[in-house]
């Protein structure tokens, strides 16, 4: 069982920075891959970004790219998602997930976190 808790969530204007937390425990490995995603009512999961536990190794979608940063701190088995230049369309509940293949496909992943609000404001 790996465990998965989100946090940092919360209202901000556009332009705005946010920084989400995924603190990791259980049975987590150097080989998983963490990854972000976000869903908004009525839409499908979108993938977000995913990296790597032991190399870093990062992949971003179009729609973030140059505005997000996702990282990891492995003494704290964390990862992070940074969130810059904010726009209203970013406002979803945003996922933490974690998956042993490389992948941008959510039914890949097989743990999940709770999901945090992000809102962003015009």
């Amino acid at each position: 069982q790996v465990q998965l808790v989100e946090s940092g969530g919360g209202l901000v204007q556009a332009g705005g920075s946010l920084r989400l937390s995924c603190a990791a425990s259980g049975r987590t490995s150097s080989a998983d891959v963490m990854a972000w995603f976000r869903q908004v009512p009525g839409k499908e999961r979108e993938f977000v970004a995913r990296i790597t536990w032991s190399q870093g190794r990062t992949r971003y979608a179009d729609s973030v790219k140059d505005r997000f940063s996702i990282s990891r701190d492995m003494t704290k088995n964390t990862v992070y998602l940074q969130m810059d230049s904010l726009k209203p369309e970013d406002t979803a509940v945003y996922y933490c997930a974690r998956s042993q293949w490389l992948s941008t496909l959510g039914r890949d992943y097989d743990y999940w976190g709770q999901g945090t609000q992000v809102t962003v404001s015009s």
